[in-house]
Formats: structure tokens, sequence, C-alpha cells
């Protein structure tokens, strides 16, 4: 029988109107100052009337939760089901909200949407939000221009194409022409004289406070009734990867940082950016366009009458029909997108935090008939070097399966107990596993994992998730988002373990040789696994036991 709250008590609707009010006050009192200009205090009302709508909804899925899940016992079954029940309404409510209250709450979803370690009913339902952008009218954009730019744009732009090409929560991209053609960069199969702009949304700057502070409080106001669900480390992570994309500077440095990274590699491009048309809410780059494409028609670098089109396309990374269209093999762009992220996260320790499908685009150039175009350089990490180098202890343990080790790194990284989880989290397999690495676990450990979790609260997630470095938070994020278009590209585990291993060395000593090293280890690790089963065998085939391919590495090893 469904047990989810419908608020249908008078009594219960006063209360949340009352809590709506005072936490519209709360958030008025904090965000609306008496010398705000005419633009902040329109951007001020329009912030508490959507802060307003977040504290109903999020007081309204507290109340849910309480009165759903009263007097059941959390080891039943009838708990999990009405839970599972409540989290998808929930997740529907806040799909509504963010819908309804656009900009940062869009972007918020979306940044919980990639996050493996929530409930997989507000994954799935706020995914949908990836894909939606309604674009801000012209008459906006143009004063964002001007003030940034200059009054007479067309001192800079011999054309400016007034509809967007792309838009999202925080900014839309227009395509225009340079007023001084030979300012304009000409690279192999790129089209002269064309660029992209970035114009960040007017208003946007003091929306974002208003936002934030509205979020902080609601992460508050939920742990004062469900002390187990704390996410300030959520609210806190989100601010600081949104603040750095406010800023076009910061953005444009990354892009450059980037395409310095991986001069030397031929699979991977940056578009160019234009510094003297870039300022912190306008970015002038290179223009790439990217998107999903069907037979017959399709976005192009130029007029579709040109003949050689194939130089002036690019299509977006999980867009499968066109990649087949261009025998170009999803595997392959699998191989060579997980490679250049492993690169960035162990080597470099610079990297892209934002890999989803509209942010990398697929360019059917160069010498191995592909390269991939990196969009959207606001949300970058820095690694601490000592965590870097952590992290690749950690990669080199999961492959040894070193439980020793991880569980010493996991004190490292601030979370305990919690450490034995580590292998399940990025291998899939249980910390004292005997299966093959990349073929998934056996029956019997499947069934000893699932009482495992069972036994685990959102007590335990939170004291995790609030334990963890910031680093390795966006790791986590920036992981999941590539295991997705790794799925949707069809390749298979052992694809994304392998580069990881391989990185993970390369990252522990630069000059080495990565690929001989890897092999080296696999091949060492193998023999002792050869002699321990050897061994068994002698002692167990006897009673029955059939040890057949039991080696971690058989399905690793080329």
């Amino acid at each position: 029988m469904r047990r989810i709250f419908k608020l249908p008590a008078t009594a219960a609707k006063t209360s949340l109107y009352l809590l709506t009010a005072a936490g519209a006050g709360a958030l008025a009192s904090q965000t609306i100052s008496p010398t705000l200009v005419p633009g902040e205090i329109r951007a001020g009302i329009s912030g508490i009337v959507r802060s307003s709508r977040a504290v109903w909804t999020i007081a309204s899925t507290v109340v849910d939760y309480k009165y759903s899940l009263h007097g059941l016992s959390e080891d039943s079954d009838d708990y999990r089901r009405v839970l599972s029940e409540v989290h998808l309404c929930s997740a529907k409510r806040i799909l509504q909200l963010c819908e309804a209250n656009k900009g940062f709450y869009v972007k918020a979803g979306q940044f919980v949407a990639a996050l493996r370690q929530v409930p997989k009913e507000y994954s799935s339902t706020l995914s949908s939000l990836q894909d939606q952008a309604v674009p801000c009218h012209f008459k906006a954009i143009k004063e964002v221009l001007t003030s940034s730019l200059g009054p007479d744009l067309l001192e800079i732009f011999l054309s400016f194409d007034e509809h967007p090409v792309a838009a999202a929560s925080i900014a839309q991209v227009h395509r225009a022409v340079l007023k001084d053609h030979q300012e304009v960069a000409v690279k192999v199969g790129q089209l002269c004289n064309v660029i992209s702009v970035r114009v960040q949304y007017p208003g946007l700057e003091h929306q974002f406070k208003i936002d934030i502070a509205a979020m902080s409080f609601l992460s508050k106001f939920v742990a004062l009734f469900f002390p187990e669900y704390r996410f300030g480390w959520l609210v806190s992570e989100f601010a600081e990867s949104v603040a750095l994309e406010l800023d076009f500077i910061h953005e444009a440095r990354n892009a450059e940082r980037t395409a310095r990274n991986f001069k030397n590699n031929t699979v991977v491009r940056v578009p160019h950016i234009f510094w003297d048309f870039t300022t912190r809410r306008v970015l002038t780059m290179e223009f790439c366009q990217g998107c999903k494409l069907k037979y017959g028609g399709g976005c192009f670098r130029h007029a579709s009458s040109t003949p050689d089109y194939q130089k002036f396309l690019s299509f977006q990374v999980d867009d499968l029909e066109f990649m087949i269209e261009m025998e170009i093999e999803p595997i392959k762009v699998a191989k060579a997108l997980v490679e250049v992220f492993a690169e960035m996260i162990f080597v470099h320790g610079f990297v892209h935090g934002d890999p989803h499908p509209g942010n990398i685009l697929v360019s059917p150039e160069g010498p191995n008939s592909f390269c991939l175009v990196l969009l959207d350089h606001g949300i970058y990490k820095e690694l601490d070097e000592g965590f870097r180098r952590d992290y690749c202890q950690l990669w080199k343990a999961l492959i040894l399966l070193d439980a020793n080790k991880i569980l010493q790194l996991g004190e490292r990284f601030g979370v305990g107990k919690y450490s034995r989880y580590f292998p399940l989290i990025f291998t899939g397999r249980t910390i004292d596993s005997k299966s093959a690495l990349g073929r998934g676990m056996s029956a019997e450990e499947r069934k000893n994992i699932k009482q495992d979790l069972q036994s685990l609260k959102m007590e335990d997630l939170s004291s995790f998730m609030e334990s963890l470095p910031s680093d390795f938070l966006m790791i986590l994020r920036t992981d999941g988002l590539l295991r997705s278009l790794l799925s949707k590209l069809g390749a298979p585990h052992r694809v994304r373990l392998l580069a990881y291993a391989k990185y993970a060395i390369q990252g522990l000593s630069p000059k080495s040789n990565p690929e001989s090293e890897l092999l080296e280890l696999l091949s060492w690790t193998e023999q002792v696994w050869h002699s321990l089963i050897k061994l068994l065998k002698q002692i167990l085939v006897p009673a029955g036991y059939r040890l057949r391919n039991l080696s971690p590495f058989y399905s690793l090893t080329p």
C-alpha cells in the first residue's frame, strides 16, 4: 500500500506556508541591501520569489519523508520500498523546482544528477536537466556585450547572429564574424574568420549570491529535521565550481593551459581564445559547433553546399549514429576520451570537471581519423600534488589487490573505515575480491556486498562524503560522467581500468614507459596468481573444486 504523504491536512499546509514565509524572510534580510542599483533590485526580487518556491518545495519534501516513513523499521522491506517511492516523488518535485527557477537551480540539478553517490531515483530523474536550456532574449544579451566590449559592436564584428547556437543555464553561445578577418586563426578543418562568442546572462552574479544563500539555508533546514541527511558539502562544492564558471577570464586561461598540456597530442583540440574581445562576462573563441546530427541534415561549420563538408563538421561525442556514418569506431573514441581524462587526472593534476556530451565534440580530422574538441573550460580543479600522487598510489593498489595499502590511503584521504568501499566504487569489486579485474563480482560476492550495503545508513554516506577532500569529490563527479559516456559508446569496463592503471603508473614515474611498466606489473601479478592457483588446485581439485580462470587479471592481459 502506497504511503506517500500528499499534504492533505490544513495544519500541515499552514505549517509549510509559515516555514516558506520565514525562510523567504530570512533570505531577504541576507540578500537585499538599500544600496542596490535597479538591476540588482530586480534580481533580488526575482531571487526572493524563486527562493520562496525552493523553501516550499524542500519543506514539502521534508514533511513527505517524515510522514511516509513514520513507524517503519529501517531494516524492513517495507521501509526500503516506501523510501524508494518517496525518493522518486521528491526527485520529481525537485525537478519541477529546477525547471521553474531555471538558472543556477538547473545547474544544481545537473550537478546532483552527475553524482553516483545520490539515490538512483534522484540521478535518473534529474538527468533530464542536461538537455534543458532556454535562451535569453538578444536585447538583454546585447546589453552585456556593449557594457563589456563597447557601445559600437559594428567596430568589432562584421556580422553577429542574434540566434544562439547553444544555450546553457548561465550562458549562451552566438556565432559571429570579426571585422578584421586577419585576426581569426586558420587551422586544418576550421572555418576561416568565424568565431563563437559566449555571453553571460545579465544580473547573474547577484542572482548567484541569492541562490547559494537559499541552497545553504535549505541544506541546514533539512539537517535540522534529518541530522543524517547533511548536504552542506554538496552546496559548498557546487558554489565553488559555479563561482569559477562566472569568470570567463578564468575559463579562457584554463582553456589555454589545457591546450599547452596537450600540445603534443594530435587527438585533442582546444578552441583558440581571442583575448582582445574577452572579458569576465564575454568569451570570444574559435568557432567549433556541434550537435546531434541526423542523416540528411544537421549542424555544419560552413554552408550546406560545401562539397567537402566533412572538414567543417563536428558532432557530440555520444552521437553514435553519425559516428558510424563517418566510419569512426565508437570504441576508439571511448579509448581516446578516457585516456585524455586519465592523463589530466594522474599526470597533469589539472582536471576538466564537466565532461558531459555537449562539452566534448568529435571532429573527423587529423592523423587518427578523428580528434576530440574540448569545450567549456569553466569548471577545472588543480589537484594538490600530494593528493595526485596518493590517488595514483590508490589505483596501483586497486590493480595489485593490495588491501592494506588501500586502507592506509583511506586514512590519508580522511575516510577511515569507508576506504574498504574504494574497490567497489572504482573497479566494481570488494576489497577482498578474487574475481577477475574488469569482470565484475561473483554471485557470492554480490550476495555479501548486498548485505553489507543494506547495513549502511544515510549517516554513513553523509560522513563519507563530508570526510572526502575537495579534490576527491571532483574526481568522483568527473569519473561518474566519464563512465556514463563510455557506457553510451559501448566500451567494456576494462578500457577505463587499463587507461587509469597506465596513467597512474606514469603519474608516479613521469619519465618511465607506463605501458611497459603496466605490462610488467600485470605479468608479475599474473605469475603470482598462477603459482597460488597451482598450489590451491593441488589441494582442492580432489574435493571437486574448479578454479579455472581465477586470476584477477585474466581479462586485462593482452
